[in-house]
């Protein structure tokens, strides 16, 4: 897999450089970056909602029921790219592959309302072009050390003894373990005394649709030398993010980009806000883009060779929710 030499990732080392805050957008190809001064958010078209920058406009409120409706394609059109990977998997030319579908939705909220009544660590607005509501970290920088908080697995949190169930699945752990071992590789590219602090935390995720829960862990390390104060030089060696594309990179990106059959475009990309210090980001997903004047939400789930169909396909209609309650 090439590395990105994308001139923006060099604009961002320099800005980081001289401490010059500014918030930024990878794709998930890292063929589009797109760098936002502090200056130039207000008038960008963007809506940030994060922990440490929010240039909303204020309280929304509406009186109507939100309403979602999916129309996901059949279990019969997902298995198509489904057996793709696993019959990958089988070679050996991957041993966790993130397969993920585009589902036509409709609502009765515009994007923008969707940014303000949705509830989650991280949301952005896009021009009137997508909306995320994200509850994963990518990677957090404070005083030059780096963590990151892969999230990999969930459960209907309605389902008897669920979170014991999700830690304890064979599959979910496996998938799970990988991708904390990938993240502890890529994180040691750019830091020393890289560790997992936290492993398989759970988090609670609550949806009007219904609520999740989900299984994240963290990893830190004191970034090298080379890499203090170079953001784009971090995210030019992280990305694409390990939890959203799978392992072995290279391989794994080619069964992804032929199995799917769509462009992600953004979703599944990266955004961040350096504050002239520290640095918080997210991978951009939980995801509506509006194309046409259709909205889809894209979701989908790791892929190893203990996944079953159906409940690979499950999970993929699961994570088409907004965290509106």
């Amino acid at each position: 897999m090439k590395t990105s030499n994308h001139p923006n990732f060099q604009r961002m080392d320099e800005l980081s450089q001289q401490k010059v805050p500014f918030f930024f957008i990878i794709d998930f190809l890292m063929e589009n970056i797109e760098i936002y001064m502090e200056s130039e958010i207000l008038n960008s078209g963007l809506m940030i909602d994060f922990q440490n920058i929010k240039n909303t406009k204020g309280v929304f409120a509406t009186n109507d029921e939100f309403v979602l409706k999916s129309f996901p394609e059949s279990q019969d059109e997902y298995r198509k790219g489904f057996e793709f990977v696993q019959k990958n998997l089988s070679l050996g030319n991957s041993y966790l592959v993130n397969y993920t579908r585009k589902t036509k939705i409709e609502t009765n909220l515009t994007l923008e309302e969707i940014f303000y009544l949705s509830k989650a660590k991280y949301k952005l607005f896009y021009k009137d072009k997508f909306v995320l509501f994200s509850p994963e970290t990518f990677v957090e920088i404070k005083d030059n050390q780096i963590f990151t908080h892969p999230m990999k697995g969930t459960i209907d949190a309605s389902l008897e003894n669920a979170v014991e169930t999700l830690k304890n699945d064979t599959k979910e752990k496996a998938e799970h373990y990988t991708v904390v071992d990938l993240l502890r590789n890529d994180l040691s590219m750019v830091a020393d005394e890289v560790q997992v602090e936290e492993f398989q935390r759970i988090n609670f995720i609550k949806t009007k649709q219904k609520d999740l829960y989900a299984m994240s862990s963290e990893i830190s390390g004191n970034l090298k030398p080379e890499f203090e104060g170079k953001i784009g030089s971090i995210m030019r060696n992280l990305l694409p993010a390990g939890s959203i594309l799978g392992a072995p990179k290279p391989k794994t990106m080619e069964i992804v980009l032929e199995s799917e059959g769509y462009e992600r475009g953004w979703y599944t990309g990266v955004c961040g806000w350096f504050d002239g210090k520290n640095l918080d980001s997210c991978v951009m997903i939980r995801f509506i883009e509006k194309e046409n004047g259709i909205l889809y939400f894209k979701s989908g789930g790791g892929i190893t060779h203990l996944s079953k169909l159906a409940d690979e396909y499950q999970e993929m209609k699961n994570k088409i929710y907004v965290p509106v309650y």
